[in-house]
């Protein structure tokens, strides 16, 4: 049943672009895009699915990157709608990008649905590391609205992730349509419950008067993060508008600075104290309590009366 109403929301959550910004094309053995510049430095790529489809992405090379962004982008957009962005992000930034369109979306094969955006981001994955040599390490994940969902999907699964990015992101796709204190188990992308999962440092960007995702989907995925960094609330920003001010860019320039910065043995630190933060939070929740209970153990201690044998101390067994 949950199945069945699974795939029914997810017909009311795709919205892709009909018809597509673009077209892809082979010349002289070499993947193109028909109406985008030609660039030496990115790479038209056509990736299979475990699901059977053809997925397109585009990786920007930047010789000056030390880490690499994998993109996922919001509803109702396409690469070819993206490209100047991609770049801008590229340079600006000082990283290597990569950008695919999900099952159905521009010239990727199939029809989009949870599962099989899901099965997209991992096939990016795979390319990072077999084709590029990507490691996780190196890697920033960035979701923006509906690509919050692959994007939280596999970064719960990443342990040594380097970052990851929320740009208007949703809790869950039902709580976008009305306001819900509970999970059903036919909501889709479940942020709400995969964001406790990450073991990495989790910036959230979101626009104050966003009126497609409420402000309080991205305060919420903030406050449940493990790792949240600094947030870069917007006043006056909406859903698809953030790029256009000037502290969107500062800021996330800012946390890449900072993962680029950040040493493995700090990761390793910070990981360490991922796995040991719900025992000490539920601790420091109880800790007047808990600190009553130890120093009332410790008195018990203190004031136990010494039994000694009669005949201490001219008794030689071991015991006394």
């Amino acid at each position: 049943m949950c199945g069945i109403f699974s795939h029914l929301a997810a017909k009311f959550a795709f919205f892709p672009p009909n018809p597509p910004s673009y077209q892809v094309k082979n010349e002289n053995g070499r993947m193109v895009i028909a109406n985008l510049p030609r660039d030496d430095a990115m790479d038209v790529l056509l990736l299979d699915t475990k699901y059977g489809n053809k997925i397109v992405a585009l990786y920007f090379r930047n010789p000056y990157a030390r880490l690499t962004v994998l993109y996922s982008h919001g509803n109702a957009a396409d690469l070819g709608q993206l490209y100047d962005l991609f770049v801008q992000l590229k340079v600006n930034l000082r990283v290597n990008l990569i950008g695919y369109d999900y099952s159905g979306y521009g010239a990727s094969t199939g029809k989009p649905t949870e599962r099989k955006t899901y099965a997209d981001i991992e096939a990016v994955y795979q390319c990072l590391e077999t084709e590029y040599g990507v490691s996780q390490e190196n890697l920033i994940l960035y979701g923006q609205s509906v690509g919050s969902g692959p994007t939280l999907h596999l970064a719960s699964r990443l342990p040594r992730l380097r970052g990851v990015v929320l740009h208007s992101a949703i809790l869950s796709g039902l709580r976008v349509l009305c306001h819900l204190k509970v999970t059903f188990c036919f909501d889709i992308y479940q942020n709400v419950n995969k964001i406790r999962k990450v073991k990495c440092p989790v910036l959230v960007i979101h626009g104050t008067e966003d009126d497609v995702v409420n402000w309080l989907h991205g305060k919420g995925l903030w406050e449940l993060a493990r790792e949240p960094y600094e947030p870069l609330w917007i006043k006056g920003g909406g859903h698809c508008n953030l790029e256009l001010y000037p502290d969107y860019i500062r800021h996330l320039h800012k946390f890449v600075v900072e993962m680029e910065n950040t040493t493995t043995k700090m990761r390793l630190a910070q990981i360490r104290r991922c796995y040991l933060k719900p025992q000490n939070s539920r601790c420091c929740k109880f800790r007047l309590y808990c600190c009553r209970i130890r120093r009332r153990q410790l008195k018990f201690r203190l004031r136990r009366p010494r039994f000694r044998c009669p005949k201490w101390p001219d008794c030689c067994s071991l015991g006394c």
